[in-house]
């Protein structure tokens, strides 16, 4: 399909004057077309990252897994238990090290929160929003970077990327940033959501940069 076939297909599509672009293209994520096959899916890959991600500071290892898993899944691919844990093995060396990064920043910003909500630090309304702040791009960069590991580039060409993903597409930033705030509300009113979160968690990473964009 050339480029202006293209467009004229995705306003066809937005307006509803025409086929949408699944059934233009009915390969794209073939292995995605039952809804609740696919909640169910997102559950398991939840129930996955939670075990492989439990340590906490393995959980890059695990979301990086976790996603791979989805994207085989979605592509009707081959995407077994053992080969989540064949990607989880395979990302938890440099994924270690991403893990207690993230998990050092987090403690730190905390505290800052705590001190801010404390009334110990001058200024500390603005302090508090800076940490919320500092919070939500420590979990985008962690989704960004689970999202872009691969076994062949490793993590620190996906870390190295994270800010060039943030400037391409900042509106998939703040959902991902929505997925990440979802998953600790839910986890926080009932612990074992942790699951769910964690699953939804996952497949935005997959679903985002695939959305439409008008």
């Amino acid at each position: 399909m050339d480029r202006k076939t293209l467009r004229a297909a995705r306003r066809a599509d937005a307006s509803g004057s025409g086929p949408t672009l699944e059934e233009r293209d009915p390969a794209r994520y073939p292995g995605a077309r039952g809804a609740f096959a696919l909640f169910g899916e997102v559950l398991l890959t939840g129930l996955l990252v939670t075990a492989g991600g439990i340590l906490v500071v393995t959980l890059p290892a695990a979301l990086a897994a976790g996603i791979r898993h989805l994207r085989r899944y979605a592509a009707a691919e081959q995407s077994h238990v053992r080969t989540f844990w064949q990607d989880w093995r395979k990302a938890l060396p440099g994924g270690l090290v991403v893990g207690v990064a993230c998990l050092i920043l987090a403690l730190l910003l905390l505290l800052d929160i705590d001190l801010a909500n404390s009334g110990a630090l001058p200024g500390g309304g603005v302090i508090a929003v800076v940490g919320w702040a500092g919070l939500a791009t420590v979990a985008v960069g962690l989704l960004l970077a689970a999202g872009a590991w691969t076994p062949g580039h490793g993590w620190r060409r996906a870390v190295s990327g994270i800010p060039s993903a943030l400037a391409a597409d900042p509106v998939g930033a703040l959902y991902l940033a929505a997925a990440a705030a979802l998953t600790v509300i839910v986890t926080w009113m009932l612990t074992p959501l942790i699951i769910a979160g964690l699953g939804c968690a996952a497949f935005a990473v997959m679903a985002v940069p695939a959305r439409r964009r008008r």
